[in-house]
């Protein structure tokens, strides 16, 4: 890793986590099932068998959690020598790899390595067993922003204007990229990085006076363009930067009814400008120009579904952008008021951690409740400091105290363990599936690898 230091192995517990997976042998083919011969000894046509144990896998994972889809599948198989058999069609392996850990693309020789990968990964995540590198140290000159991952590349946008492009796992940097160093700004952190949107070939970067810019990640030492300027007059700061392949979402604060943009990522054209989730927040954001130390007033997320939710301290919305672009399908208020740093969504759940420290995880788009859980205690919470931060991924919810990285199961609340590494109160945190990263101006950045085990 770039810090020079080696990699830590931390965890609890032992033994071969994914056994069940494993068990999943038989035969392999690369072709649908529905292209294959049929034996006129078969009751069950194979297809028919594929679909069962399609829906005993999604019932399995729907009612106790991913992790229990393998050993439901298994136990199919176990019916005859023909069930078992099936078990080594790649058609099959590849809808349970898009129905339980929604992968749509392969990165090992087949569905079923993909399938047991994932497998092992969320099973070492569930026990706390990972690989801790240090990538980068603590600097005066840097302080990091927004955090990004992709299966390959890790994202982080820094107070100057700066994204860094480390390749994951090993923590080498690969790139570093600015913003057009001759455009006039207004105010000091104009340039500071409030969002990233990073796929496997491609980096979108904003920054707070709305500028976004577009970096292709396959053109070695290619700078990055200039795809759309900002109008900090018109639409005030952007204060937070989302996306994926077909939207880009900004939102702002500083001008009444303008805290949502949207534009088509394939045109670059703005095609939704409204709401006002951010305008209680315009002074705040103004100021975010020229002080740092301002809470964070806004997130958002963007969700495979193709909707976003917006989080403030006082409420949350749901905006759509299917059909008729920028239609505002659910909104909540909180409370006790939102820690806006914990926020975060994923896989069509939301978390947001209130002032009590007490944590909610929500379904999106209607916002009901999943589970709820106790984060932290007020006593950690610094009166005045920085929000906490939290993260989420497929099946848990991590929220930074003083005492490290804690993990809870979102769906059911329960508490699981904290990381051995105490890094510090984080300003920016991410995971994904496998990966989890984290900042603190005081040690500097950090990757925890799951699924190097």
């Amino acid at each position: 890793m770039s810090s020079g230091s080696p990699p830590q192995r931390h965890g609890k517990g032992g033994g071969e986590e994914g056994a069940s997976a494993s068990r999943l042998g038989g035969r392999r083919t690369d072709y649908p099932s529905s292209s294959r011969q049929r034996s006129a000894d078969v009751v069950w046509p194979e297809h028919f068998v594929e679909s069962v144990a399609a829906h005993v896998a999604d019932d399995a994972a729907r009612s106790s959690g991913r992790l229990f889809a393998a050993p439901a599948v298994v136990a199919m198989f176990q019916v005859c020598p023909t069930w078992r058999a099936i078990a080594g069609s790649e058609f099959l392996w590849q809808v349970l790899c898009r129905r339980i850990w929604f992968r749509h693309r392969r990165s090992l020789p087949s569905w079923r390595e993909e399938y047991i990968h994932f497998h092992r990964t969320a099973a070492n995540f569930r026990a706390g067993r990972y690989v801790y590198s240090s990538l980068l140290p603590p600097s005066d000159d840097l302080s990091c922003r927004r955090l990004a991952l992709s299966d390959r590349h890790l994202a982080a946008g820094f107070l100057d204007g700066s994204v860094r492009l480390y390749d994951v796992p090993s923590g080498r940097l690969l790139a570093t990229f600015r913003a057009d160093p001759h455009r006039d700004r207004l105010g000091r952190f104009s340039q500071a990085i409030s969002g990233l949107v990073l796929l496997d070939d491609r980096l979108a970067f904003a920054s707070q006076d709305g500028d976004v810019h577009v970096a292709e990640l396959g053109s070695s030492g290619a700078p990055p363009r200039r795809a759309l300027a900002g109008n900090l007059v018109v639409d005030g700061t952007m204060v937070d930067f989302t996306g994926n392949a077909r939207w880009w979402v900004g939102l702002f604060a500083g001008a009444p009814g303008h805290s949502w943009h949207v534009w088509d990522v394939a045109t670059e054209l703005l095609v939704f400008v409204g709401g006002g989730l951010m305008d209680h927040a315009a002074v705040v954001g103004w100021h975010m120009l020229t002080d740092v130390l301002k809470p964070v007033v806004g997130r958002a997320r963007i969700l495979e579904q193709g909707v976003v939710v917006g989080c403030t301290v006082s409420s949350m919305e749901v905006l759509d952008l299917n059909g008729v672009t920028g239609t505002i399908l659910n909104q909540s208020e909180h409370r006790h008021g939102a820690l806006v740093g914990s926020f975060d969504a994923c896989h069509g759940r939301v978390l947001v951690v209130d002032s009590r420290g007490v944590a909610e995880v929500r379904e999106a788009p209607a916002l009901t409740d999943v589970s709820r859980f106790t984060a932290f205690r007020r006593s950690e919470l610094q009166q005045g400091g920085p929000s906490l931060e939290g993260c989420m991924n497929w099946g848990y919810a991590l929220v930074c105290t003083s005492r490290g990285v804690q993990v809870w199961d979102f769906i059911t609340g329960r508490y699981l363990y904290i990381f051995r590494q105490r890094i510090g109160i984080a300003s920016a945190m991410v995971a994904s599936n496998r990966y989890v990263v984290a900042w603190t101006n005081d040690t500097g950045l950090h990757l925890w690898d799951f699924g190097a085990l």
